[in-house]
């Protein structure tokens, strides 16, 4: 899918849409990894399938068992097999987007790239702030710059006021002010989350976001209780946890539990 009928499925007249995340399991280059690279790929179908037949209208790559995360950069060979992976996930025909934790924004633009994936979540866009890895800068300017030099329209949807992190330092702005400066730094869509993974996202947030005249996207807490408030707010729900086998992100993606979420949103 091209990155104009992305834009057309995030824009503010669409209906809200359902992106599943596909937590990839453990990388090389990360403590966790096993050795078995092939495994990685095969769960990474095994979760897009389901998410695919499940409903959702989009799909988000993330190296989420990467722990402890790199600040700011991944090694060559994580790199390298996120790109694979998320190739075998854009094959399926679905929108992709791909995210490398922590902040390897540089990086998720490449992967993005060379995948043919059509858009990347970035944290630290706009603002620096603290993360469990360490003070995150803001990156806008290079990555808008290395997007431009690729000849690339691949789409930018960045985090206001991540998650896992402290923001002390733009405590005097509020999420509206963080969202205009935002959009205003470049952004293509905004994604708005709670304080950490599963945690809800506050509605009144997104509508603060919202002012910034851009699509707005919730990243976490996303569950049957709380979908038609936020559905009614957002232009996309970005969903992790709630999906998955007993809502655990480390477990496979349950299909029941897509297909809920995808009837839920469609009442």
């Amino acid at each position: 899918m091209t990155t104009t009928a992305l834009t057309r499925l995030f824009n503010a007249h669409s209906p809200c849409a359902l992106i599943g995340m596909i937590h990839l399991r453990a990388l090389p280059g990360s403590p966790r990894y096993d050795g078995h690279l092939q495994s990685v790929y095969d769960a990474a179908m095994y979760d897009a399938d389901a998410l695919i037949e499940g409903g959702c209208d989009a799909l988000l790559v993330e190296n989420m068992h990467d722990l402890p995360y790199l600040r700011g950069h991944v090694d060559p060979e994580t790199v390298a097999a996120m790109a694979v992976a998320t190739a075998k996930v854009v094959s399926l025909g679905k929108p992709t987007g791909v995210q490398v934790l922590a902040a390897a924004n540089r990086e998720a633009l490449g992967v993005a790239l060379s995948a043919g994936a059509q858009f990347i979540r970035v944290e630290a866009f706009a603002y620096g702030h603290l993360a469990d890895e360490g003070w995150l800068n803001a990156c806008a300017g290079d990555l808008l710059r290395a997007r431009a030099n690729l000849r690339s329209d691949i789409k930018i949807f960045a985090d206001v006021q991540k998650k896992h992190a402290a923001h002390a330092a733009t405590a005097d702005l509020s999420i509206a002010d963080l969202a205009k400066g935002t959009a205003f730094s470049g952004a293509d869509g905004l994604i708005i989350t709670g304080v950490s993974t599963g945690e809800p996202t506050n509605p009144a947030h997104v509508l603060e976001a919202r002012q910034a005249g851009l699509p707005v996207l919730v990243g976490s807490g996303v569950n049957p209780d709380n979908l038609e408030t936020l559905a009614r707010v957002a232009q996309g729900l970005i969903v992790g946890s709630w999906i998955k086998e007993n809502g655990d992100w480390r477990k496979p993606v349950s299909l029941d539990r897509v297909k809920t979420l995808r009837r839920l949103l469609d009442q």
